[in-house]
């Protein structure tokens, strides 16, 4: 391990020390002003630069727009890709953006941290209750309302998917609601939702049919590649192209949508899409009858674009992180088999 990761880790268990009990005992004290409860504006903070993060938060985001329909909200976050992923959200006004990597600008990262109090909230939201810097950014903003993200822990026996990063901030919103005398939202949690516009899926049709030649036949699309372990060898995607080609072939357009590092784990055996832009990656992904894709943000970027996906895990969690709805589902490679993907996929497409 690096000296810069010991750091890191280091720096976390310090400021998760200093942070765990900001707004443990708030709630009795909010639950004292709720005669007066009513929801105009909102900051939602999730300060993280990751694709995949982000677009996890986009359940919560639909939750508090059907919960106050006519509220405004801003996101406190890091990085540049957030305003991509919210924008065709009317209901988000501003996003406040912490630099990716703040040491190289200090005086920005500061004063981004100071705008926080220029605006009066009527409520604050942490998203992920082990960030530091999402506490941190809900103590400081004025607002009447403020939920740091801890867990309900009766949820945890209520809900077998409590443990899912995009639903648990969902069902403690929920709680907290009822705690506070207001009437949640029930039901299934909303699924991730880049909320592509009719001119982008368009678009996305229109690219499609370039990377097939014009063949208007359904389309199966793969997604090889990720980061570090999660990152299935070349050999391992061999052997599976060795399953699944002569099965779909004939029926199917087949093709591999390429990261932004422009790497191909099957050796470029099909054709390839390839774009820097996520609304356009995810528009191509609307078209497509189903996606395959490795444990990534790029998995959770076809799940928002309403396409059934099947995630591909051997490291991380699946019930943290498998994409949900739309008849997506996941593999579990540590003890499921290349059979195995080829039977969800069947069972996909007969759905």
């Amino acid at each position: 391990m690096s000296f810069k990761s010991k750091a890191n880790i280091v720096r976390r268990k310090i400021m998760h020390s200093l942070t765990h009990n900001i707004g443990k005992k708030s709630i009795s004290e909010m639950q004292k002003k709720t005669a007066n409860f009513k929801v105009n504006r909102v900051l939602i903070s999730r300060p993280n630069h990751r694709l995949g993060n982000m677009l996890l938060i986009t359940p919560l985001v639909q939750e508090i727009i059907n919960t106050f329909p006519n509220c405004t909200i801003d996101l406190f976050v890091k990085g540049k890709i957030t305003p991509i992923i919210f924008k065709n959200y009317p209901q988000v006004k501003n996003i406040i953006e912490l630099p990716k990597k703040p040491m190289k600008d200090f005086s920005e990262y500061l004063k981004v941290w100071f705008s926080l109090k220029r605006t009066k909230y009527d409520l604050v939201i942490n998203v992920e209750k082990g960030s530091s810097s999402g506490r941190i950014s809900t103590i400081i903003p004025s607002a009447d309302f403020k939920f740091y993200g801890d867990d309900f822990e009766e949820l945890k026996n209520k809900y077998d998917d409590f443990d899912h990063i995009s639903k648990y901030p969902v069902y403690n919103f929920r709680k907290f609601m009822e705690i506070l005398h207001q009437q949640p939202q029930n039901g299934g949690v909303p699924v991730l939702d880049l909320k592509l516009s009719a001119e982008e899926k368009e678009k996305g049709k229109n690219d499609l049919l370039a990377v097939t030649k014009g063949d208007q036949r359904k389309t199966i699309a793969f997604f090889t590649y990720a980061t570090g372990a999660k990152c299935y060898p070349v050999e391992w995607w061999s052997a599976f192209y060795e399953k699944f080609y002569p099965k779909y072939v004939t029926d199917f357009n087949l093709i591999e949508i390429l990261p932004v590092e422009d790497i191909s784990q099957l050796e470029r055996k099909l054709p390839t899409y390839y774009s820097k832009d996520i609304r356009e990656i995810a528009s191509l992904m609307a078209n497509c009858e189903m996606v395959v894709a490795a444990d990534s943000g790029m998995m959770h970027l076809s799940s928002a674009a309403l396409t059934p996906t099947i995630g591909l895990f051997s490291v991380t969690r699946t019930e943290v992180y498998a994409p949900y709805g739309n008849n997506s589902t996941f593999i579990n490679t540590n003890y499921q088999s290349q059979d195995d993907i080829i039977a969800k996929m069947e069972e996909i497409l007969k759905k």
